[in-house]
């Protein structure tokens, strides 16, 4: 009983990792139907940001700049081209990755680097160090503050409305196209976070973001195409499952055990825990 109490909180703080790395996914995959491989390369894009900057509360909103100025570059420059082509957008952000993975290690070098966290940060409460709990606020001010844009906001209602029919959409006045822009740049800026948080957590490489780019596939599906309450009920789950999981066993077992678990929910509940509300006739 010990042991399960005492993996309680690094659960939770591996779950607010997973949903700050999949809220910009539930923006750009769930609501637009882009497979974004490049994701992972805007995290990797935000830590690197964080790196040059040797700043923590200077590199969020950097990073979410940064990170979001390269998702809306590679929205107006190609995915646009390819919308209702998923797998061609798979193929496409697959590509850009591996541009991108090169570029870093053109630019910083292969090896690992390290950003050192604020003295304010050292130590914690119990087992959960300060830096975890700052995540987990991270998290729930991301997830905050995507739910007020989305419900409290003319450009938010209109990205809702975009996303439960386009077409309908866009006779009633609203620019898809510039909906697209927006949405793509938001769920960019979002990775950007994530990837500024993993630094209080372990290096920052060029690879960083494909160590978490199949896990926040996992929490988008597994909560529901574009269903942010899903996306946090699914980390919280995902993230649990994680760590009790590499307590009694080990981390490649663990990994194994949640896309087991993730693979048969589904069988259960295609849809994913919340399913999407339309008002379309097809």
């Amino acid at each position: 009983m010990t042991a399960v109490v005492n993996q309680l909180p690094i659960g939770l703080s591996i779950a607010a990792v997973l949903l700050l790395v999949a809220l910009g996914l539930t923006v750009t995959f769930g609501q637009m139907g882009v497979i974004n491989m490049a994701h992972g390369e805007f995290i990797m894009a935000g830590a690197y940001t964080a790196f040059l900057l040797q700043d923590l509360l200077l590199a969020l909103p950097a990073a979410f700049l940064v990170a979001g100025l390269m998702g809306l570059a590679l929205e107006r420059g190609a995915i646009r081209h390819f919308y209702g082509r998923p797998l061609d957008t798979l193929l496409l952000t697959w590509g850009v990755s591996l541009v991108l993975q090169q570029l870093a290690r053109d630019l910083f070098g292969a090896p690992n680097v390290q950003v050192p966290a604020p003295s304010w940060l050292s130590g914690g409460v119990g087992i959960l160090p300060y830096n975890r709990l700052f995540i987990m606020a991270l998290a729930v001010a991301g997830v905050a503050g995507i739910w007020l844009y989305l419900t409290r906001t003319r450009l938010g209602r209109r990205t809702q409305a975009v996303v439960q029919n386009r077409r309908l959409a866009a006779t009633s006045g609203i620019d898809p196209g510039r909906v697209d822009m927006l949405t793509f740049f938001i769920g960019s800026g979002l990775a950007g976070l994530a990837g500024v948080a993993l630094t209080l957590i372990g290096p920052v490489g060029p690879a960083l973001g494909t160590y978490y780019i199949v896990d926040a596939f996992l929490v988008v599906v597994a909560g529901g195409l574009g269903q942010l309450r899903g996306a946090v009920l699914a980390a919280v789950g995902l993230g649990l499952i994680n760590s009790y999981a590499e307590f009694w066993s080990d981390a490649s077992l663990a990994k194994v055990l949640v896309l087991v678990a993730v693979i048969g929910f589904l069988q259960v509940r295609p849809q994913g825990l919340v399913a999407l509300r339309s008002r379309a006739l097809t």
